[in-house]
This record gives structure tokens, C-alpha cells and sequence, in this order.
């Protein structure tokens, strides 16, 4: 920590916006719910234009309807909102919660986090898509496909709710942070935002439209689980690790969110080069039967 002492305490003004949009008596709208509400209900938007745009399907067939999509966007709510909650428990503050359990339940004191949220979307779909005879994978990728704006909006009501901000730094867009100290830090937050919201969107959307790999199945999906797993690992040398965990293993850089973010990394490589390779055979053997 000395070292933090002898960094400048020039910074770039933190804006005051009210982590409160509005509040009528006890009931309060917070940026942090609404960037869940309206990430969800973009995903669940641009998924229906997906599959109602023959062109980016094989043979022009897609595979489901866009009313399962309207039925679907239920079970992803829940399992976003059991999963982040029950993942943050179990990855970050586990003695916390067994000591004071009743406090798994007070969502509005904040704690939700992505790996859990993304095993229970992941399970929500599992389901879903064996309930209707529809392709796992590919109700994965049509889903992941707008995520990612999702995930900037979140980033974005972290910074205003000056939350998970990042390490001391003297770059000359540090912020000081109302509730990080007298220290100049990284917007980590803003980072996350930008590679995990825009440019990830910008990549998954030149995949589905330009490479049409929306006739690959798995391939979007592992494009998105591998890009969030790569950005989410470059921001973490950034980012201040969570109090109550700090570095893992004594290394000074190593923190939870590397660890749980690499096989992310590893599942969406394998998931795309898997793709590919069964993409590849199929034509191989269309091939020789037309030969």
C-alpha cells in the first residue's frame, strides 16, 4: 500500500448522477436495475430480428419461432437474476452469507455476478430448448448476440453507483472516487463497458451479418463466451479485486474474476474451432454425395 502514497491525487471530477433515478415513498428505481431491464428486453428484441431474417440461417430455415423467444425471455429474467445472485454468494462472499444467511435475500444491497447469472441463463435455455425440440446451441447463439449491450449498461451503473472501480493509477483520466479513497484510480467500470458492451456487440454482430455464422451453430455463442472471458481478464489487471477476497495466492495481480473468466476463455475457443471443424465435415460429406 506505500507505494499508493506517492501517486498523484489529480483527477478527473467524478460526475454526481443519483444512483436513483426516482423515488416515490419506499419504492426506488436504481440505473443498476434498469440496465438489467432494458439489457434483458434488448437481448430479447434483437434475438426476434434474428430469427425472422432468413438470410443469416441455412437454407433460409430458422430454427424456431419468434413467439418461443417471447416465452423464453421469462426463464433468461430468472436465471440471470437466481444465477448472478446465487453465484456472487458462492464465488465472493461465502462466509459472509453463511454467517448471516438471511442476507442472500437483500438483492438491493447489491452483489450480483455475471458467471452466476450466465450458468443460470445457460440452464434456463438447456431447458427451455428441450421443452420446445429446439437446438440448444443455437437458441445460445441468437440469445448471446445481444448481450453484450446488456453488460455496457451494467458497467455503466457500477460507475455511477462508484462500485468496483479500479486500482491507483496516475494515467491522466483517472477518477477519485467518492468511496475509493484519496486515490486517482482507473474507471475499471468504463473499461468493462467498452470491450464487454460495444466492441464485443460490434464483433458478434460482423460474425451473425457479414460472416453469417449464425449457420454455424455454437459459433456465435462460443465467440461471445470467449470474448467476454478475454476482456474480462484484461480488465481485471486493472480493476481493484474485491475487498473481502483481494489477490489470490499471494501474487499481487491474481483475482477471482481471472480465474473464473479462463475457462470462459477456453469453452468459447473450443466451442468455435468445434463449430468450425463440424461445419467443415458436413459440407465435406454434402461433397462427396454430389459427386
Amino acid at each position: 500500500m506505500s507505494e499508493y502514497f506517492m501517486l498523484p491525487l489529480a483527477a478527473l471530477p467524478f460526475p454526481n448522477i443519483d444512483p436513483v433515478i426516482v423515488q416515490i415513498g419506499p419504492l426506488a428505481v436504481h440505473w443498476y436495475g434498469v440496465g438489467y431491464i432494458v439489457g434483458i428486453l434488448f437481448a430479447w428484441w434483437y434475438a426476434k430480428r434474428l430469427v425472422t431474417n432468413a438470410r443469416l440461417w441455412p437454407d433460409g430455415t430458422v430454427p424456431m419461432k419468434p413467439e418461443d423467444l417471447d416465452d423464453f425471455i421469462v426463464w433468461a429474467a430468472i436465471g440471470v437474476v437466481l444465477g448472478g445472485r446465487v453465484g456472487y454468494v458462492l464465488f465472493y462472499d461465502l462466509p459472509r452469507y453463511i454467517a448471516q444467511p438471511f442476507d442472500i435475500l437483500a438483492v438491493w444491497q447489491g452483489g450480483m455476478s455475471f458467471h452466476g447469472g450466465l450458468l443460470g441463463v445457460i440452464l434456463a435455455m438447456t431447458l427451455f430448448s428441450w421443452s420446445r425440440g429446439i437446438r440448444t446451441w443455437s437458441l445460445f447463439d441468437v440469445v448471446a448476440a445481444g448481450v453484450p449491450v446488456g453488460l455496457g449498461l451494467v458497467r455503466m451503473a457500477n460507475f455511477i453507483n462508484s462500485e468496483l472501480w479500479g486500482r491507483p493509477t496516475d494515467v491522466p483520466w483517472a477518477v477519485e472516487f467518492p468511496n475509493g479513497g484519496p486515490f486517482a484510480r482507473h474507471p475499471s467500470q468504463l473499461y468493462e463497458a467498452l470491450l464487454e458492451g460495444l466492441v464485443l456487440f460490434l464483433v458478434l454482430r460482423f460474425l451473425t451479418h457479414s460472416r453469417l455464422k449464425l449457420k454455424t451453430p455454437r459459433f456465435v455463442g462460443g465467440a461471445f463466451i470467449a470474448g467476454y472471458g478475454l476482456s474480462r481478464i484484461l480488465v481485471e489487471f486493472f480493476r481493484e479485486p474485491d475487498q473481502q477476497l483481494g489477490y489470490l495466492l499471494g501474487t499481487g495481480w491474481l483475482t477471482m474474476g481471472m480465474v473464473l473468466s479462463l475457462p470462459m476463455l477456453l469453452a468459447g475457443l473450443w466451442a468455435m474451432a468445434t463449430a468450425t471443424a463440424s461445419a467443415q465435415k458436413s459440407e465435406s460429406i454434402l461433397g462427396k454425395h454430389d459427386a
